[in-house]
C-alpha cells in the first residue's frame, strides 16, 4: 500500500479537494437542521460522512472494478442555507442544485430533498421516478404544525408533480403513522415496500419490484439513513426498530444499475448519537456505491 495513509486523507468526500466547479458527478452537503421532529443534529452529518469516506479511497469496487479515481467527481462543499428559516433555505438549495448536472448531496434532514427534487423536475422537464429508502413515510401533511418540515418532503413532491407517483416505490417503511397518512400515497399510486415485506420475501424480490415500478425513466435515490435498523446506523434523529441491514442496503444499491438515474440524496445523518463512526460508514459506503454504479456512465 503507497500514498497517504488513511487517518491523512484530505477532508473533502473520498478524499477530493473542494471546489467550486462541477464535474460530470458532483457531491455537496446540505447541513439543513430546522425542520427536525426529534433528535437534532444532522447538520453535522455531511462532515461526518466525508470523514467516514477515508475508508473507501483506496482500491476499486470489489465487484465492478469501478475505481471513483477515474470518474470525473467533485465536491463542492456545503450549500448556503437561510439560518433559522426553512422556506428561504429551501429557495436557496434549489438555486445551488439547478447548476449542477448530476448532485450526490449529503444531508442535513430530509427536508432538503424537496428544493432538490423541484431544480431536477424543472431541469429534465417531466416527473422523475423515485426510490425512497426510509423508516418513515414522509408523507404527512404537516410536522407538528410546520409545513415544511423533514416529515413532509413527498407529500409536497408528489402534490407538486416534481415525481410520478406511478414510479414511485417506498421502501423500509415500519414506523408508527396514522391511518389516514399510511394511506394517502397508495392511494395515489405509490407502491410500498414495509422493512418487513423485505426480511420475509428477501431483497432479490424488493430489486426486482423496485426495478419493475422505476422501468427506464429518469430516476431519483432519496435515503434517509434510518431505514437502517439501529443497529446498523444508531447515528439518527428518529431510530426505529426492526430496519434493514446494511447488506440489504448495499445490495439494493447495487441491484439498480442499469436505471437511469438522476441524482441522490443521503440524509438523516446525526453523528452526536454515533457509535465507532458506524452510522456515517454506512451513509458513506451506499454513497460510493452510487458513485461507482452511475459514475462510468456520465463520463470520466
Amino acid at each position: 500500500m503507497v500514498g497517504v495513509p488513511t487517518f491523512a486523507t484530505p477532508p473533502g468526500f473520498l478524499g477530493l479537494p473542494f471546489t467550486s466547479t462541477p464535474a460530470a458527478l458532483s457531491v455537496a452537503g446540505i447541513p439543513l437542521d430546522i425542520g427536525t421532529t426529534n433528535r437534532a443534529g444532522t447538520r453535522s452529518g455531511p462532515g461526518a460522512i466525508r470523514a467516514a469516506s477515508r475508508m473507501l479511497v483506496d482500491g476499486a469496487h470489489p465487484v465492478s472494478g469501478v475505481n471513483p479515481a477515474t470518474l470525473s467527481l467533485a465536491d463542492l462543499g456545503e450549500f448556503a442555507i437561510a439560518l433559522g428559516d426553512i422556506q428561504a433555505s429551501l429557495a436557496l438549495i434549489e438555486r445551488q442544485a439547478a447548476a449542477i448536472p448530476h448532485l450526490l448531496a449529503f444531508g442535513g434532514e430530509h427536508g432538503a430533498t424537496l428544493p432538490l427534487l423541484r431544480a431536477l423536475s424543472k431541469r429534465i422537464g417531466e416527473p422523475l421516478g423515485l426510490l425512497h429508502v426510509d423508516a418513515h413515510c414522509d408523507t404527512w401533511p404537516e410536522s407538528f404544525g410546520q409545513e415544511y418540515g423533514h416529515g413532509s418532503v413527498f407529500f409536497h413532491a408528489i402534490n407538486e408533480g416534481l415525481v410520478d407517483p406511478h414510479r414511485m416505490i417506498q421502501m423500509g417503511i415500519r414506523s408508527t403513522v396514522q391511518a389516514e397518512v399510511a394511506a394517502w400515497a397508495p392511494a395515489r399510486g405509490v407502491t410500498v415496500l414495509s422493512a418487513q415485506d423485505v426480511h420475509a420475501e428477501g431483497i432479490v424480490v424488493a430489486i426486482a419490484c423496485a426495478r419493475a415500478v422505476l422501468g427506464g425513466g429518469p430516476a431519483y435515490l432519496s435515503f434517509d439513513i434510518d431505514a437502517l435498523d439501529p443497529a446498523f446506523a444508531p447515528g439518527t434523529g428518529t431510530p426505529e426498530i426492526g430496519g434493514l441491514a446494511s447488506w440489504q442496503a448495499q445490495a439494493l444499491i447495487r441491484g439498480m444499475a442499469g436505471l437511469d438515474w438522476r441524482g441522490m440524496d443521503m440524509v438523516e445523518v446525526a453523528p452526536a448519537y454515533d457509535v465507532s463512526e458506524i452510522t456515517a460508514l454506512a451513509a458513506a459506503t451506499l454513497a460510493w456505491e452510487y458513485v461507482c454504479m452511475v459514475g462510468p456512465t456520465l463520463g470520466r
